[in-house]
């Protein structure tokens, strides 16, 4: 059984999540919020296995709770719903920690789907969400156009490291560098690991005192 904790600001949200899930027989609710810091202590009181997190929302937005919620308590899982769709946005929450991000006109069976695939530890995106983050620019992306984040992900894949590693170098969930994978293979153009790893090497700078760089292995992770 999936437990499941629902937070939105809208009471009729609330309602009309809280009977779609319990009527999904494998997933119950088993508490709500109406803002992102209600939605924090209420994490530390129920400790559901999946948090269903709106971004827009009074005290505390979504992001902020998202973050506070995955330092505190790693093994709760954050599914972003909400009706943003914008790539920063996206970026902002999967930076945050979510472990998914799905929009809220989507089908009820594909919202029951993607919150049995958050508890799984997969990171489900809303095909249209997707479709913002990967295909933002027609071309494949120069490394200047690449966040931060995304930088700093591919350059650490450019170093041999292992999803698992480069989610404790850099204190994000594991699920979040996949999701950061999946946006930059599409981004700039490749289609496994190894390919990353080449273009890493050279279309990122050198960072001041990196260690060197193994040759670039055949990982069968994203």
């Amino acid at each position: 059984m999936i437990d499941v904790l629902v937070v939105d600001d809208h009471a009729l949200m609330r309602t009309g999540l809280s009977g779609l899930i319990a009527a999904a027989g494998d997933m119950r609710v088993v508490g709500t919020a109406a803002d992102g810091a209600e939605a924090v202590a209420e994490v530390a009181r129920l400790a559901p296995h999946v948090v269903l997190m709106d971004l827009s929302m009074p005290v505390l937005d979504g992001v902020s709770a998202t973050r506070r919620i995955v330092e505190e308590h790693p093994d709760v899982e954050v599914l972003v719903l909400t009706s943003f769709s914008d790539r920063q946005r996206v970026m902002e929450a999967l930076d945050a920690g979510a472990g998914g991000y799905v929009l809220k006109d989507t089908e009820p069976a594909d919202l029951l789907a993607a919150i049995r695939s958050t508890a799984r530890g997969h990171s489900p995106l809303d095909p249209r969400v997707a479709r913002t983050v990967l295909h933002a620019r027609r071309g494949p992306a120069r490394a200047a156009e690449l966040t931060d984040r995304e930088q700093e992900v591919l350059g650490l894949v450019g170093r041999g490291l292992a999803n698992k590693q480069i989610a404790r170098r850099l204190g994000i969930r594991e699920s979040t560098v996949k999701a950061h994978l999946t946006s930059v293979f599409q981004r700039i153009g490749v289609r496994d690991r190894t390919s990353a790893a080449l273009w890493a090497r050279t279309h990122l700078p050198e960072k001041p005192g990196a260690p060197a760089r193994p040759p670039a292995g055949t990982r069968r992770e994203p």
